[in-house]
């Protein structure tokens, strides 16, 4: 018995290190747990198993904390954990400080934040979408970015388990208790963003929980109340419900959570639910499907259980079953006493208690000990809501979903005409953001319908009102998220809706998307999952055309809505498999030894690579990790420091929008556009001369070396710690450089010595200047034009300026951990000194971006200026551009290009096979673009390769042009 425990303790050692857990420390690991378990009495080792609830809502909607009780559990029994729920995140966070304060071994704190803590915390917390709004996106990456965001907000809070993801497959539109909790019906997709959704947390050192083993999806009962009853075969079963619990084991989540579900299938015994099933748990669960993670059981106050197993059998059960973990036991003192007479009548071992405590110890040394520290209250409010707008405006326009579309007149919608549109909001007497928006952009008369009334007339006479306009456009709003009652949507709104119903209208539905059978046959029909303000704003900029639709139904709804409905305007870059473009597959995956090779021999940690073939991308991987100090992986979803790509990813295309809005004229000088530059030897350096690098312009000025004394360290006066009117230029963290400092910068660019004109001399300079030349015309800051412009018309989730304004840290690739000047870890912050110090936004640095985004923008310019059906630049600008314009260098008008002599040459440059109408640019940091429209091939590579002891073997490795050739060689002849 004792080699068995051990087996099964290094068993779920490696399954937690497949994950995140620190290579090479399980010994140390086993050895703590075998240390604390020889410490504890016999009662608490068996209070080591159990999770409490620290509090609840009372039948008045307010919330009750059971502090001193759990405080009392904690000093009698040493208790193992604690489930969070409601109430204000500061108070929660001061409760639990104290409880993991008290506690003799460290609580594990838990919480069920299916759709982030705004779930539980409700009290100044926003929630983010619902699992089946996530269902109806198409880019899973954006799910392993949700998880990321739920495991920022639990490692705020010092929550080590979240109870998610949910990885039902809800098959049953009636199913009362998971519904828009789950993915969807498609087994493959659920399995597919439920391993994104495990990654995104366990990546980020949050335990991941599936659930509801072994599948609570095709229920109409709610276990809340009852006992539900699933009536399968095992075949049945094996097909369906347990194939995604099988795809993520093996993909390594850390545990589990047991339904409460009577499957005869699994265990004939009479009102036995599965979470308390020896069959189920160590049969189907361990043996079966190789699971060695921590077992938790659904809550045991349940009625599912509860009903039939009172007065702790429930806790009895669940242990013999081979639970790890009893969620919610009730009576604590009783379950104790109860396990402890099973123990003395043989139905449970003293080994059985010491298998599960020292898994639930290792569990705790991996995910609570190294964050100990109390919880800081400060700003904790606006931390744990840092990223959630973000997510839900991303998951928003990446879901909503066209499922009937006839009329072209809303597709785009741009009437603006009172007399002709009227806006119905069923579901509220008050104008909501999509009402305020219809009214204020299209200048609609507002109209509107709750569910609590029946009269009649009154509703023929609304009927006939509306009627009475050219366009009607309907929002149906607050309806019950459970199908009961029909979600709570009167007869007389269904009647008046459909009635509605013709071309000349488009229904909008902002809720859960099975509400949509009443309205099944209608001609033009949106179906948007929540209802918020920004799914709200979303909706009305997919009406009119700023965005496309993109997402599809992850529910059948009835016959003509099923699964995977969804008009969608085409994706910028689709995927496909590299022979249909021409490529071979085999000679692409060279470029996987390649970057492997690089990051061995630790010329790079990670990178992502991506190739692009007659518009779709043939080639996609991410390699490595984020630094050489760090395990958790590169993603497709990684956004990077692009350097120097910036000068065309941002303020090239700026300045081509310009020229061909006759705003911009090479020939005009630096004195023309910037009063400032007048009067210095600068003023008449032409637009010309400067995007092709020959305006005289020296090459770089390091302006940080001014502010540093002789060992690299700021002098004082110069940076502030804090942010205040006078220190207000962010850096990097905890640094911010004195505001006058900027207008010093400029100056020393006109103090600095002029070179001979027409001479080429690459020049941040040249695109320092060239950005303020785009913000002076357009009276804009570069990012805000850039993103106006380009960034948001064309769905681009991660290129952009500042990237923690809009995206999670945790996203973000760690450029370099600066040794002078800054002396940190460069995270979120431009590496470039002068863009920093420049406050992130500059002309020749400070865009970040995810492959897939620079992709896109390039793919544009390979279109002549137009992707997606939409027309951003002429395809005479973008040729102009991107040609060669200097008889002494390689330069295009902002863009760099092959060697004129390639063939000859003995490194090519970008690479040999690159034509001469190829574009693009490379980035310092270790990035780089290319698109050729003699091949209609873009390649993307991006890494952070100044994050090594040795960034120049990157160089002299030739990793860039290695894979740029493999892709040209990869072409089918």
């Amino acid at each position: 018995m004792k080699l068995f425990v051990l087996y099964i303790l290094f068993s779920f050692c490696i399954c937690f290190s497949q994950a995140q857990y620190p290579r090479g420390t399980e010994a140390a690991a086993t050895r703590w747990a075998d240390s604390v378990y020889s410490s504890l009495s016999n009662e608490q080792r068996i209070a080591q198993l159990m999770v409490v609830r620290l509090s609840t809502i009372d039948g008045n909607r307010k919330v009750v904390f059971f502090d001193k009780q759990v405080d009392s559990l904690i000093d009698r029994y040493n208790i193992g954990g604690i489930v969070v729920f409601q109430g204000s995140p500061v108070m929660q966070a001061n409760i639990l400080n104290q409880l993991q304060a008290k506690a003799k071994t460290p609580l594990l704190m838990c919480i069920d934040a299916e759709w982030g803590l705004g779930m539980r915390i409700i009290d100044s917390v926003l929630p983010l979408p619902r699992q089946m709004m996530l269902g109806a996106v198409q880019d899973e990456t954006i799910v392993y970015q949700y998880g990321q965001v739920v495991a920022d907000q639990c490692k705020r809070m010092n929550i080590h388990v979240n109870y998610a993801p949910v990885i039902d497959v809800n098959n049953n539109p009636n199913n009362p208790v998971i519904n828009d909790r789950s993915f969807g019906e498609d087994k493959y997709k659920v399995a597919r963003f439920g391993m994104e959704y495990m990654r995104g947390m366990q990546d980020n050192g949050v335990l991941a929980c599936a659930k509801h083993f072994p599948g609570h999806g095709d229920v109409s009962v709610d276990s809340h109340y009852d006992l539900p009853v699933i009536n399968k075969t095992m075949a049945q079963l094996e097909s369906l419900e347990l194939y995604p619990f099988r795809k993520l084991v093996d993909a390594g989540i850390g545990s589990a959570m047991v339904a409460h579900l009577y499957i005869p299938a699994i265990d004939t015994t009479a009102n036995r639910a599965t979470s308390l099933s020896p069959a189920n748990i160590n049969g189907l669960l361990r043996s079966s499907l190789h699971f060695e993670g921590l077992t938790f059981t659904d809550a045991l106050e349940m009625q599912g259980v509860k009903k039939f197993f009172p007065d702790g059998a429930a806790s009895v059960q669940s242990l013999i079953a081979g639970n790890d973990m009893l969620c919610l036991p009730g009576d604590v003192p009783l379950a104790i006493e109860k396990i402890t007479e099973a123990i003395a009548n043989k139905r449970l071992s003293w080994k059985d208690i010491e298998l599960h405590c020292k898994k639930v110890l290792l569990a705790k040394y991996i995910y609570t000990l190294p964050h100990l520290v109390p919880i800081k209250t400060t700003n904790l409010a606006e931390d744990l809501n840092r990223y959630v707008p973000y997510m839900r405006r991303l998951i928003a326009e990446n879901a909503i979903t066209l499922v009937a579309k006839n009329n072209p007149a809303f597709f785009p919608f741009t009437n603006a005409a009172s007399q002709e549109t009227a806006c119905l909001i069923i579901g509220s007497d008050t104008a909501n953001g999509f009402a305020r928006r219809m009214q204020t952009d299209h200048h609609a008369n507002l109209f509107y319908l709750n569910y609590k009334i029946k009269d009649s007339v009154l509703i023929a006479n609304l009927l006939t009102k509306v009627k009475a306009y050219k366009n009607i456009i309907i929002g149906i709003h607050n309806f019950s998220r459970v199908p009961n009652n029909n979600f709570g949507i009167s007869n007389e709104a269904v009647q008046l809706v459909n009635n509605l119903a013709g071309n000349n209208s488009i229904i909008f539905q902002f809720g859960n998307a099975y509400a949509a059978k009443n309205w099944c046959k209608a001609p033009n029909l949106v179906i948007c999952y929540e209802d918020d303000a920004i799914i709200q704003n979303t909706a009305i900029d997919l009406l009119q055309g700023k965005l496309k639709y993109k997402g599809t139904l992850p529910v059948t709804v009835c016959d003509n809505l099923e699964f995977g409905t969804g008009i969608t305007g085409n994706f910028n870059l689709p995927s496909v498999n590299p022979k249909e473009v021409g490529l071979d597959a085999a000679k692409l995956n060279i470029i996987d030894s390649i970057a492997y090779d690089a990051i061995s021999r630790k010329a790079i940690p990670g990178a992502v690579i991506l190739a692009v073939k007659d518009g779709k991308i043939a080639y996609q991987k991410a390699f490595g990790t984020e630094s050489f100090t760090s395990n958790k992986p590169v993603t497709l979803s990684s956004v990077f420091d692009m350097a120097s790509v910036t000068k065309i990813c941002a303020t090239t295309i700026s300045l081509m929008k310009l020229y061909e809005e006759s705003k911009l004229d090479f020939k005009k000088t630096l004195g023309d556009y910037l009063a400032w530059t007048r009067g210095s030897n600068k003023e008449n350096i032409t637009v010309e001369q400067m995007l092709l690098h020959q305006g005289g312009l020296s090459a770089f000025i390091p302006f940080h070396r001014e502010t540093l004394d002789k060992a690299g360290v700021p002098k004082p006066g110069t940076f502030s710690p804090t942010y205040t009117d006078s220190f207000s230029i962010p850096v990097a963290a905890n640094m911010f450089m004195r505001t006058t400092w900027r207008d010093t910068m400029y100056k020393r660019i006109l103090q600095s010595p002029l070179g001979e004109a027409g001479k080429y001399v690459y020049s941040d300079n040249d695109f320092i200047l060239l950005g303020k030349i785009v913000e002076a015309i357009s009276g804009m800051s570069l990012d805000s034009y850039v993103r106006k412009n380009f960034y948001e018309p064309m769905g681009l989730n991660s290129a952009g300026f500042l990237p923690m304004d809009h995206m999670p840290l945790a996203q973000i690739i760690p450029t370099e951990d600066e040794k002078q000047f800054r002396i940190q870890l460069l995270q979120g912050y431009v590496h470039d000194p002068g863009a920093a110090m420049f406050g992130g936004v500059s002309g020749h640095a400070g865009l970040f971006s995810n492959a897939y985004d620079i992709a896109s923008i390039m793919q544009m310019l390979l279109n002549g200026g137009e992707i997606n059906g939409h027309r951003y630049l002429q395809k005479s600008t973008v040729d102009l551009f991107t040609a060669y314009h200097s008889e002494i260098s390689r330069r295009g008008y902002g863009f760099d290009k092959p060697e004129k002599d390639n063939a000859t040459r003995k490194e090519p440059y970008p690479t040999l096979s690159s034509s001469p109408l190829t574009f693009g640019h490379t980035g310092f940091t270790g990035t780089c673009t290319w698109a050729d429209p003699a091949n209609n091939i873009l390649f993307v590579f991006l890494s952070n390769r100044v994050n090594s002891v040795t960034p120049d073997l990157f160089l002299k490795m030739s990793v860039r042009p290695k894979v740029h050739e493999t892709i040209y060689q990869a072409v089918i002849k």
